[in-house]
């Protein structure tokens, strides 16, 4: 309640936050923040690159840069909520459906998946397939192809490994 209350105080100023900088910076400068989400986005490995908070900043700022080129303050204003339930509450929402109810889960992504591609079937029957395509690819045919890869790896050693001490060099230690 209060960040709707707050975010609705100030659309008007979200509004007219970037009047000064041109269009094609906004959608530039949007589309980069966007791709720094995906980077930096949690997907549950431990890696150095992940920053939850970083992350969500991200995808803030741009959805506030696109939200200032709409046309009213209401419009602003529902981009900017829209944002904060998509980067920020669905995650959550996400973590929690999976560490409960797993089956729950997969049918929840699976279901916002079609819904997806329905959505996008609306507007762009090419996009719909190459959403499809792409869908595809990285949930079945990239595992695949990595379970199919494992079988041909090959473990090889050289003068680069480490040093493997074969005699026993206990007598060393009294």
């Amino acid at each position: 309640l209060v960040f709707t209350a707050f975010t609705y105080g100030f659309s008007p100023v979200l509004k007219t936050l970037t009047e000064s900088i041109s269009t094609d910076t906004i959608y530039a400068m949007s589309a980069l923040m966007l791709l720094g989400h995906l980077i930096f986005f949690d997907y549950g490995a431990n890696a150095a690159i992940v920053s939850s908070t970083l992350s969500l900043n991200m995808a803030i700022f741009a959805s506030v840069c696109l939200a200032s080129r709409l046309p009213r303050s209401l419009h602003a204003f529902v981009v900017v909520t829209f944002a904060m339930q998509i980067f920020a509450l669905w995650p959550m929402l996400q973590k929690k459906l999976k560490a409960q109810t797993p089956r729950c889960y997969v049918g929840v992504t699976v279901l916002f998946a079609l819904a997806a591609l329905a959505g996008l079937a609306t507007v762009s029957s090419v996009g719909a397939v190459l959403f499809a395509s792409l869908l595809l690819a990285i949930s079945c045919l990239c595992p695949y192809c990595l379970i199919r890869l494992q079988l041909l790896k090959d473990n090889i050693h050289g003068p680069w490994d480490e040093a493997e001490i074969k005699e026993d060099l206990s007598r060393f230690l009294m």
